[in-house]
Order: C-alpha cells, then sequence, then structure tokens
C-alpha cells in the first residue's frame, strides 16, 4: 500500500523501540518543517508511551522549541485529570509537565459529566487556535496527528457504527458509551479535524494488533482505515503486527 491516491504509507520496522524512534523522527521533521506555531495532537492507549519517553529524553528534549510547540489531543476519556486513564495525563507525566510551558499544553475539559458540554469547549478551543470556526484545506489545523488502531478498528474514540464516525461539520463530539474497555464515556476529534493535518501518523505494534491490522489491510470499512490526512498519511507498523506472510510496505 502506497501514499498514491491518498491511500496510507507503510512503513516496517523491526520492533516496539525501533516503531518509538522512527516515530520521533518524524515529530521532529514536522516540527522543523514549520519555523512558525506547531501544532501536535497527541493519542492515548499504550502505543505512544515509548514515543513519549523518547521525546522527554536528553536525546530529544533539546531539539524541541517548546517555546512555539502546542500540544493537543485526538480523544480524551471522561475521568477526573488526576485519572490514571486520562489520555492527556499520561502524556503530561511522561514527557510535558517536565518540558513544556503549561499555556502550550491543550488537554480535553473532562469535568462536566456530559461529554457533548467538554467537546463544545474543546472545538471553541481549537477554533480559538485556528482563528476560524471553519477549516480550510489549505490550511492546516495541526502539523502532525498521531493515531492508533484499537482491536475493534476504532481510532481516536470513533467507533464502528457509531453516529460520531459520519459527522461531517463538527470538530469534536461526546461518545457516550465506549464499545472497548474501558468503559466510560469520550469525547473525540472528527475525522475532518482529524484530516486537517500535513501528517497522520498511526503506531500499529505488537502481536496483539496482527488480527485488526489484517482486517484492515484488507480493506474492511473500520474507522481505522476511514481516517485520512488530506495530506500524508502513514502507518507505522512493527514486524510483530504484520499479518502472516505480509509483503508490502518499506
Amino acid at each position: 500500500m502506497s501514499a498514491a491516491a491518498n491511500q496510507p504509507e507503510l512503513i516496517i520496522v523491526a520492533d516496539a523501540e525501533a516503531l518509538a524512534r522512527a516515530a520521533a523522527e518524524r515529530v521532529m521533521a514536522r516540527i522543523a518543517a514549520n519555523t512558525e506555531r506547531v501544532a501536535i495532537c497527541l493519542t492515548g492507549g499504550s502505543s505512544p508511551k515509548q514515543l513519549y519517553q523518547l521525546l522527554g529524553s536528553d536525546a530529544y528534549r533539546g531539539r524541541i522549541p517548546w517555546d512555539r510547540v502546542h500540544w493537543f489531543i485526538g480523544d480524551e476519556r471522561v475521568v477526573p485529570e488526576t485519572d490514571p486513564l486520562n489520555n492527556m495525563t499520561v502524556a503530561r507525566t511522561i514527557f510535558l509537565d517536565r518540558c513544556a510551558p503549561p499555556g502550550h499544553v491543550h488537554p480535553i475539559p473532562t469535568r462536566a459529566a456530559d461529554p457533548d458540554q467538554g467537546a463544545v469547549a474543546y472545538a471553541r478551543e481549537l477554533q480559538a487556535f485556528y482563528g476560524s470556526g471553519k477549516l480550510d484545506p489549505a490550511r492546516p489545523l495541526f502539523d502532525l496527528v498521531l493515531m492508533g488502531a484499537g482491536p475493534d478498528g476504532h481510532t481516536a474514540s470513533l467507533f464502528p457504527g457509531y453516529p460520531a464516525i459520519e459527522e461531517t461539520e463538527r470538530w469534536v463530539v461526546g461518545v457516550p458509551t465506549a464499545n472497548v474497555a474501558p468503559f466510560v464515556p469520550r469525547i473525540s476529534l472528527t475525522l475532518p479535524a482529524l484530516a486537517s493535518c500535513r501528517e497522520m501518523l498511526f503506531e500499529i505494534a505488537g502481536h496483539d494488533k496482527q488480527p485488526i491490522l489484517t482486517r484492515l489491510l484488507n480493506g474492511e470499512n473500520l474507522p481505522a482505515l476511514r481516517a485520512r490526512s488530506n495530506g500524508e498519511t502513514v502507518w507505522l507498523i512493527d514486524q510483530a503486527a504484520l499479518p502472516e506472510g505480509f509483503r508490502g510496505g518499506r
């Protein structure tokens, strides 16, 4: 599968450690390509933790112009900020609180019990940052959007068969119930908001991702396959996640 016709480009690496290093270098390249204000949209789950550790390490921390990089998140679980299930809290604990100016970290608000309220608030914050309530294909919202693929093919908190996956107008939506554990309400950016980026980078690692990657590579109409950047879409995959006998990628 190549990047032609807006198809994802597959990049195969040896293992999870190599995947984190490759992802870190792509983050650095996107930051370096923009000499003004940079916007990175992070992801939750277990896949990005090694990447976050690298970004906060001595090898990378000094290469990041923290004063002009802003950090957002693609989805959040409606739990308190102190809860270890909170996606942005994980990123803050690993590297952001030590490295980034507080005003450059943009968590999704989860204080309201109703996820729709948090969605409206985050949409307003994104629109204020962007300077418009309407996305312009020629001016991406994000430089880089990090993504993952869940065991059911969801990405961000856009689950198969849920109405949120069909949203075309709103930037952020509330998701009252999750399709996978933890079964807590979610708040998620929509496909159009996530697509407004120069690069969308999926991290898919580990043998447990082999079944869902097989389905995605077979073209099943799942959210993780439907999520595409208006710019470049890259699937970064380690050997353990690849289906048996797979040939492709680079």
